[in-house]
């Protein structure tokens, strides 16, 4: 049984959504209906990755919500750690590419690919 939880759980920014919109709007060119799947998984320097996917087969335990018009998907081991996280997406000389900016880091790493709770 899915559930689906206030906006708040995790937020998806407007640069965010600009992005995931032409991503999936290409993916709807192939015949494909997605959604944004996210996810932390064991790695990294600090201990724990996000992991982010483009999806369009729910699991009977999956966690279901939306922000900013945008289906997101998760699991609710994941969801614990990932509550009150903004999804955004940068273009800037930094990098450019999908990063969370996670309240409950408490460290991560320089090359901001994992994180510690």
């Amino acid at each position: 049984m899915n559930n689906t939880f206030s906006a708040d759980s995790i937020k998806i920014s407007d640069t965010a959504k600009v992005r995931i919109e032409q991503i999936l709007a290409e993916n709807q060119e192939k015949g494909a209906t997605s959604f944004v799947r996210v996810s932390v998984v064991s790695g990294g320097c600090s201990g724990l990755s996000y992991k982010l996917d483009f999806d369009s087969e729910e699991k009977p335990k999956d966690q279901v919500f939306e922000d900013n018009g945008i289906k997101i998907v998760t699991d609710m081991k994941s969801l614990l750690y990932l509550l009150g996280t903004t999804l955004e997406f940068s273009e800037g000389l930094s990098g450019k590419g999908f990063f969370f900016n996670n309240p409950n880091a408490a460290r991560t790493c320089a090359c901001g690919e994992s994180f510690a709770v």
